[in-house]
């Protein structure tokens, strides 16, 4: 939401429910009787009852946001050792907008599971942010890279197309490749290569599924020289050859593929 003239929130007793606030411009927050500024990219996840405003501290205020209710939630965000009514930083801003546009179309439906696959998303959000912030926040010494991986990281799944050697993001942070592989796969799980990878093979299946192109076009798009590569690279991806897969009656959403960040 973008009010380009700002405005003020203030609720002096609470909304009665949990509230998600995620802060892409600056704010001026009042949670209980404390005061502080909120820099943009940072998010509040509201208790019930807590009495809570904020303002804008520039204009035009941009927040994502939702209103919301879990089974358990005490014990949930216990779990996930998320504070309530405390500021936190986001470390992967864009993944919490698509999460939040997500919710927002998924309440627009009206289908059979709807509640189920909100609750779900909810819940799927709050876990990446845990996890993000505990896993790498615990880690100190690499933390300070982690913004910078992730920039990184994005931009070469956002171009399958295009090839990166691991020298070349290496240098590109400053650092060693045996360095850089090991913060990597700290960050994110899996080796550098193999992300990259999974990440071509799964666009390749994407349109595999939803274009007529022929299987050259789509791995020359997805970054092979080799067509034989390629196929044999998907066959140990999916358990079929990219003609096979094709064939597959549909099961999968259109809406994404797999790898999508």
């Amino acid at each position: 939401m973008i009010h380009p003239e700002g405005m003020t929130i203030d609720r002096p007793e609470g909304s009665g429910d949990y509230v998600f606030v995620f802060f892409r411009s600056r704010m001026e927050l009042r949670i209980q009787a404390l005061t502080l500024l909120a820099e943009p990219n940072t998010f509040i996840i509201y208790n019930r009852t807590s009495p809570y405003s904020y303002k804008d501290a520039e204009a035009p205020l941009v927040h994502d946001w939702f209103h919301f209710e879990l089974e358990a939630a005490d014990e949930f965000f216990g779990r996930l050792k998320l504070p309530l009514d405390t500021l936190m930083k986001a470390r992967d801003p864009l993944y919490i907008s698509r999460k939040v546009n997500e919710l927002h179309w998924e309440n627009l439906q009206n289908g059979t599971f709807r509640h189920e696959i909100i609750d779900s998303i909810i819940r799927c959000l709050f876990m990446k942010l845990s996890d993000i912030r505990h896993h790498v926040e615990s880690r100190q010494q690499i933390s300070k890279y982690y913004d910078d991986f992730l920039n990184l990281r994005n931009e070469v799944l956002s171009s399958p197309s295009t090839w990166y050697s691991v020298e070349d993001l290496a240098e590109r942070m400053n650092m060693s490749k045996s360095y850089f592989q090991q913060i990597y796969k700290q960050f994110f799980g899996l080796p550098v290569v193999n992300d990259i990878i999974r990440n071509r093979l799964g666009y390749a299946s994407y349109l595999l599924k939803n274009t007529t192109h022929s299987i050259s076009q789509i791995a020359a798009t997805c970054g092979y020289e080799n067509d034989v590569h390629f196929m044999r690279q998907f066959k140990r991806f999916a358990g079929q050859t990219p003609s096979e897969y094709r064939g597959r009656p549909q099961s999968e959403p259109k809406s994404g593929y797999p790898g999508t960040l």
